[in-house]
């Protein structure tokens, strides 16, 4: 019977998702798990790839067992052989057929950046700390994202995708406060903070996503924010398919896979 359950982990210490012949992946994690509850080998399948060091919350993955398992013992006990750096919230029966790769229709990324030295967000958002951000033009830019286009400009090369084409129906940047900080204020000490809006996040959603797409997306948009290319200059790049035109891409360890739709 196949199984579908849904996972949070952080990419900490993780080559991605993906089993890779050396090094630690979260889909082995989950595989060795399984194995132990189950008393067999228990291959997994994901809803795709994700990069070193990227997190995941509500990741959708799924499994052949025997039937009758218990969701809420089976998730239980998941939790106690997982490492704390992975977490199991659901598991429940799918239809035989059921690929969570192949059948997902959205995907959604957040990519969170913060805008001065804060040791209460380090480990998940990117200290991006140039004096000045134009998040307007950011947003203008990313308008020129929406709709469907080839995206080979963004794309690492190496990949197994068949095409480069995807469509985006939300990209955007968007100003938030961490939980630290509305329940105990500011870092003291740093002027920084005295400016409107140090953190941010970027969003986006398609329907897929190339390989390192994301991060190249944010680093391209980072560069206009800086005034180091123009608002107007993402259509151009786009249309040139070339990834060293494109910005440099950010570090993995403030992105997201935060929502899956099927």
């Amino acid at each position: 019977m196949r199984y579908t359950v849904k996972i949070s982990y952080s990419g900490a210490g993780f080559c991605g998702w993906q089993k890779q012949p050396s090094d630690p992946s979260v889909q082995e994690c989950l595989e060795i798990a399984l194995g132990k509850l189950l008393g067999a080998e228990t291959p997994v399948i994901g809803a795709g790839r994700t990069d070193t060091g990227v997190n995941a919350i509500a990741y959708v993955a799924c499994f052949d067992g025997p039937e009758g398992l218990v969701a809420e013992d089976i998730c239980y006990k998941l939790n106690a052989i997982l490492p704390r750096s992975v977490a199991v919230s659901e598991l429940f029966p799918a239809g035989d057929e059921f690929h969570p790769r192949f059948d997902a229709r959205r995907r959604e990324y957040t990519y969170f950046i913060h805008r001065a030295k804060d040791p209460f967000v380090e480990a998940w958002s990117w200290q991006c700390g140039w004096p000045e951000l134009d998040f307007e033009a950011m947003n203008r830019a990313a308008e020129a994202l929406l709709g469907t286009h080839d995206f080979s400009c963004f794309e690492k090369k190496g990949g197994d995708n068949k095409t480069s084409i995807c469509t985006v129906t939300e990209a955007r940047w968007v100003p938030y406060t961490p939980t630290h900080v509305g329940v105990m204020g500011p870092v003291i000490g740093c002027p920084a903070f005295a400016t409107a809006e140090p953190y941010w996040y970027f969003r986006i959603s398609a329907d897929r996503f190339l390989r390192n797409m994301v991060r190249a997306i944010v680093g391209t948009l980072i560069d206009i924010g800086r005034g180091k290319r123009s608002p107007d200059s993402i259509q151009a790049l786009l249309e040139s398919g070339d990834r060293s035109s494109a910005g440099e891409s950010v570090p993995g360890h403030a992105l997201f896979l935060s929502k899956v739709e099927y």
